[in-house]
């Protein structure tokens, strides 16, 4: 998903505290093409969550039926 990141709002922001302009710009640059990459949206997060619930649960199942083949060729030895 794609941020808007308001780099002059920054850099002003930055010049106001005291930063020179120069330095304030560099800032605000680096921040929105390095840090703003790797943010992660609360609906990223759900994608993930939702994934691993899918993972998990199909895991569950065949430890599940593996469990169950097992006792049923166990049944037919005896």
């Amino acid at each position: 998903m794609a941020f808007a990141f308001d780099t002059l709002g920054y850099s002003k922001h930055l010049q106001d505290a005291g930063v020179a302009r120069r330095e304030a710009d560099a800032h605000a640059e680096a921040a929105r093409e390095f840090v703003m990459n790797e943010l992660v949206t609360k609906a990223d997060l759900a994608l993930a969550l939702d994934n691993l619930k899918s993972s998990m649960t199909i895991r569950l199942g065949s430890i599940v039926a593996a469990g169950v083949a097992a006792l049923a060729i166990l049944q037919r030895v005896h």
